[in-house]
C-alpha cells in the first residue's frame, strides 16, 4: 500500500513533469484525490491534499490550474490557503472559485476587491448571496462595473442604507438603473429619486410597479433637470466634486485600514486604475508618512526616495521596476528626463527602520 509520503512524492514528480502522458496521469490522479477526499478527514490525507494541490498551484501551467479550479468550485472541505490562491489566479481559472465556493468567507471577498483586478471584482459582486461587509466595500469603493454588476445581484444582502447608496451612484452610472428599477429590495421612495434620472420606459415600469402618482413623478424630473443645470459650468461645483472625491478617498483607505485589508498590493492595483491620490493615500497610510511628503518625494522624480518608501512598508525589491515605472506614467520626471536609479539598490539593503528615517530626513530637506 502507498503511504501518503510517496503518494506526495509521486504526485508531485508529475506536477513538475512536461511531458502529455505525465499532464494526464497527473489530472486523473487529481480526480481520484478530489473524489476520496471529502470522506477522509485523516491528518495524513489532508497533509497529502496541501502537499499535492499547493505543488500544482505553485508549478503547474494553467491548463492544470483550470481544471483544479472546477473541480474544486464547490468543495467544502478544500484547503482554504489553496482556495484563495485560485481565487486570486487568472480570472479564467478564478471565476469558478469566486462565484461557488463555499470556503470563501466575506474577509476572503473583501480582500480580493483590494488586491485583484477588476474582472476579479466584477465576479465577487455577481456571486450570490455576498454579505454586506462585501456589499458595503463594493460601494466604498465606488467603481462603475462593479456597481453595475452588484445592482444586478439580487441575492446580495442589501440593507436599506446600501440601497439608497446604489440608487444615488445609480445617477452617474447609467448600467445600474434598469437591474435597480426591477430589484426586490427597491422601495417606493427610492423608486421616486430613481426616476428622475431614467428613460422613458424604466418610468413606465417604475410608475406601474409602485403606483406614483403622475403630480408626484413630475416633480421629481423637473427637480432632476435642475440638479443637472445647476451643476453646469460651474468652477466652485468641480471644486467640490474634487474635494468630496478627496475624502471619499480617505475614508476607503482608512476603512481598509482598520479591517487589516490595506495591503502593500494594494499600491499596484491603485496605480493600475490609474487611481494617483488613492496610491498616495494608502502609502501614507501603510508607511505613517504624511500624504504631502508622499506627494514630495514622487513630485521629486528620484527613484530612491520612492524605494525607501516601499522598503518602509515590506514591498519586495523585484516589484519595485514595475511600481516606479507606473508612477512615472502618472506622474512624469520634472522636465521629462530619466531619472538615475543610484541609490535604489542602497534603500533594499536597509532595515523598514532605517529606510524610514532616510525617507523623513532626504523629503525634510527638498
Amino acid at each position: 500500500m502507498t503511504s501518503a509520503t510517496q503518494q506526495s512524492d509521486q504526485m508531485l514528480a508529475l506536477v513538475r513533469s512536461k511531458t502529455p502522458a505525465d499532464r494526464e496521469r497527473l489530472l486523473s490522479a487529481i480526480v481520484q484525490l478530489c473524489d476520496g477526499a471529502a470522506a477522509s478527514k485523516e491528518p495524513a490525507v489532508q497533509a497529502l491534499i496541501n502537499d499535492i494541490f499547493m505543488g500544482i498551484v505553485m508549478e503547474a501551467e494553467a491548463d492544470i490550474r483550470r481544471r483544479l479550479a472546477d473541480r474544486l468550485a464547490g468543495a467544502e472541505w478544500a484547503p482554504p490557503a489553496l482556495i484563495n490562491v485560485l481565487a486570486l489566479d487568472d480570472i479564467e481559472i478564478a471565476r469558478p472559485i469566486i462565484a461557488l465556493s463555499p470556503v470563501l468567507q466575506d474577509s476572503d471577498l473583501v480582500r480580493l476587491l483590494v488586491e485583484a483586478t477588476l474582472e476579479h471584482q466584477i465576479e465577487v459582486a455577481r456571486r450570490p448571496a455576498i454579505g454586506a461587509p462585501v456589499v458595503n466595500a463594493i460601494l466604498d469603493q465606488s467603481d462603475p462595473d462593479v456597481l453595475a454588476a452588484l445592482a444586478a445581484n439580487d441575492t446580495a444582502d442589501i440593507s436599506v442604507l446600501a440601497m439608497n447608496r446604489m440608487v444615488s451612484a445609480s445617477k452617474r452610472v447609467a448600467a445600474m438603473r434598469a437591474p435597480l428599477a426591477r430589484h426586490p429590495r427597491l422601495t417606493s421612495d427610492l423608486a421616486l429619486n430613481l426616476y428622475g434620472w431614467v428613460g422613458e420606459t424604466l418610468r413606465g415600469a417604475l410608475a406601474s410597479r409602485f403606483q406614483l402618482q403622475p403630480s408626484v413623478l413630475e416633480q421629481a424630473v423637473a427637480e432632476a433637470v435642475r440638479d443637472a443645470h445647476e451643476g453646469e459650468g460651474q468652477p466652485g461645483v468641480a471644486r467640490q466634486n474634487d474635494r468630496e472625491r478627496d475624502m471619499m478617498e480617505q475614508r476607503l483607505i482608512a476603512k481598509l485600514d482598520a479591517a487589516g485589508q490595506l495591503r502593500p498590493g494594494y499600491l499596484l492595483r491603485a496605480l493600475r486604475e490609474n487611481k494617483m491620490s488613492m496610491f498616495e493615500q494608502a502609502l501614507a497610510t501603510l508607511s505613517g508618512f504624511g500624504v504631502k511628503q508622499v506627494q514630495a518625494a514622487i513630485a521629486s522624480g528620484r527613484p530612491e526616495l520612492l524605494a525607501l518608501a516601499c522598503v518602509t512598508i515590506g514591498i519586495d525589491r523585484s516589484v519595485f521596476p514595475t511600481l516606479l515605472a507606473l508612477v512615472q506614467k502618472l506622474s512624469p520626471p520634472p522636465g521629462g528626463s530619466i531619472p538615475t536609479l543610484k541609490g535604489v539598490g542602497q534603500a533594499f539593503g536597509m532595515s523598514p527602520d532605517a529606510a524610514a528615517a532616510a525617507f523623513r530626513k532626504e523629503v525634510s530637506a527638498i
